[in-house]
């Protein structure tokens, strides 16, 4: 599987040349620098850990300082590992946008959604409301009603959809197409939207 790291900038629209308005968002992918390089006599697995984003040393822990300058580049904010990567390369090699990807190439984007706290069920599972009907919550009309069954099981049942803290989860949005590269800015757009706020690093893929 190959990959790379990008930071997701917005989002804006391109015109196909009959017109068409796609819609499609700005991930910027700076250089990635590979890591470290697993490999199955070793560590069990093929793998190519790849480092994205400028870190300040003093913050850095100093297991990693050591670990990044074995691999000969100052530290990096985002580590991520990518089993069985198909292309050749060394420990200290920087990957470009052009090095791993193309235009009109399918891919998975996977970031971390926008975190919005403790939520109710209208707005977390889209409940409509109980609204002027007795369904045991009197009358408030945003709850979530009666949650427990009768003498049998005499439980709330695992997996039951109530208020709880909504989003901040890792969500992975397939089958995205790389509209355009833009090698000068290192941006890639890619077709629809992508999970995270601006300026949240998120993980491009393709088997």
């Amino acid at each position: 599987m190959k990959g790379l790291i990008g930071k997701k900038l917005g989002m804006t629209r391109v015109f196909k040349e009959d017109g068409t308005s796609i819609g499609v968002t700005i991930i910027e992918v700076e250089p990635n620098v590979v890591v470290q390089i697993r490999t199955l006599e070793k560590d069990g697995y093929n793998a190519v850990q790849l480092g994205a984003g400028e870190r300040k040393v003093k913050n850095t822990p100093k297991p990693l300082l050591k670990h990044f300058e074995k691999a000969g580049t100052t530290p990096k904010k985002k580590l991520v590992e990518f089993r069985d990567f198909p292309i050749e390369v060394e420990v200290g090699q920087t990957l470009t946008i052009q090095d791993v990807f193309s235009e009109g190439e399918i891919i998975d984007v996977t970031g971390r959604s926008k975190g919005k706290g403790f939520q109710g069920v209208v707005k977390r599972h889209g409940f409509s409301g109980v609204g002027g009907q007795t369904h045991g919550q009197k009358d408030q009309e945003r709850h979530g009603g009666s949650i427990g069954a009768a003498t049998f099981p005499a439980r709330v049942v695992k997996g039951k959809r109530m208020a709880g803290r909504m989003g901040n989860e890792k969500v992975t949005i397939k089958n995205l197409e790389i509209v355009k590269i833009l090698p000068e800015r290192n941006w890639v757009l890619v077709k629809g939207s992508v999970p995270g706020p601006k300026g949240e690093f998120v993980i491009l893929r393709k088997k």
